[in-house]
């Protein structure tokens, strides 16, 4: 977390997509969405804060980056055709990172 935002371990902004349903278990955001909005992976056995659930999608992915953030604490993403929003938080959030989600 950075600045009351949800980051990865290298500070970068994570984004939920407003299609997808709470309490869904599901993403909405597969195939060329997934190419623009780059998944983020957890790892299994990740435990998200109380707040949030991991969720999966046709690839088993669910929080993703924007591509346009470069740099630590970056948010262009946040409003994106008023459908993608940063994750705030008040409090200590911890989703476990993977291997796999250094590839953005």
């Amino acid at each position: 977390m950075t600045d009351g935002v949800l980051t990865d371990l290298k500070s970068m902004t994570l984004y939920t997509f407003d299609h997808d349903v709470a309490g869904g278990g599901k993403s909405a955001c597969n195939g060329e969405c997934s190419r623009n909005w780059l998944p983020y992976y957890a790892t299994a056995g990740a435990q998200p804060g109380p707040n949030y659930q991991i969720v999966t999608r046709d690839d088993g992915k669910p929080l993703h980056f924007w591509p346009e953030d470069q740099n630590p604490g970056d948010k262009y993403g946040d409003g994106y055709n008023n459908l993608w929003r940063l994750i705030r938080t008040n409090g200590p959030l911890t989703i476990s990172p993977s291997a796999a989600s250094d590839g953005y």
